[in-house]
C-alpha cells in the first residue's frame, strides 16, 4: 500500500481534492490515535516533518476538513480553536492550566431540561466542555 493511499481515499470520499499539502496534513492528523490540535500545533508538526505549509494554509485546511466532517471544531478557549479527529458524539474536559482537551464519553453526561429550540429548528447535538484547573 502506498504511504498516502488511505488519506487519498479519505479526502476524495469527503469531496476534497487531494493536494500535496492536504495529504501531508491529513497524514499528520489521522496517521495515529484520535487527538486534539490547534492550527499552531499542527503547523509546528508540519515544520518538523519538513512539510512546507503556511500557518494560513493550515487554518484553511483545518476548516475545510471540519466543513466536510473529517474534524470537529471545539471552542474550549476564547483565544484559540481546537480541532478533534474524533467526530463521534462526545464531550470534553478542558485542562485550562495545560491548554489541552480530554475526551469524555458521550454517554457519561446527561443534559436535562433543554429549552425549546427556536421555531423551525431542532437540536442536532450538545457539546459540553468542562473547564478544570489545578487551583
Amino acid at each position: 500500500m502506498r504511504p498516502y493511499s488511505q488519506f487519498l481515499d479519505q479526502l476524495r470520499t469527503a469531496g476534497l481534492r487531494p493536494t500535496r499539502q492536504r495529504l501531508a496534513l491529513a497524514k499528520l492528523l489521522f496517521g495515529g490515535e484520535d487527538r486534539h490540535v490547534t492550527a499552531e500545533i499542527l503547523h509546528d508538526e508540519a515544520q518538523r516533518a519538513n512539510v512546507r505549509v503556511s500557518l494560513a494554509t493550515v487554518y484553511n485546511t483545518l476548516h475545510q476538513f471540519t466543513d466536510v466532517g473529517l474534524l470537529r471544531e471545539i471552542a474550549a478557549d476564547a483565544s484559540k480553536a481546537y480541532f478533534d479527529t474524533n467526530t463521534t458524539k462526545h464531550h470534553h474536559f478542558y485542562l485550562a492550566d495545560q491548554g489541552m482537551l480530554m475526551d469524555i464519553p458521550g454517554d457519561e453526561i446527561n443534559v436535562d431540561n433543554l429549552p425549546t429550540a427556536p421555531e423551525g429548528t431542532k437540536v442536532d447535538s450538545i457539546d459540553v466542555v468542562i473547564r478544570v484547573s489545578n487551583n
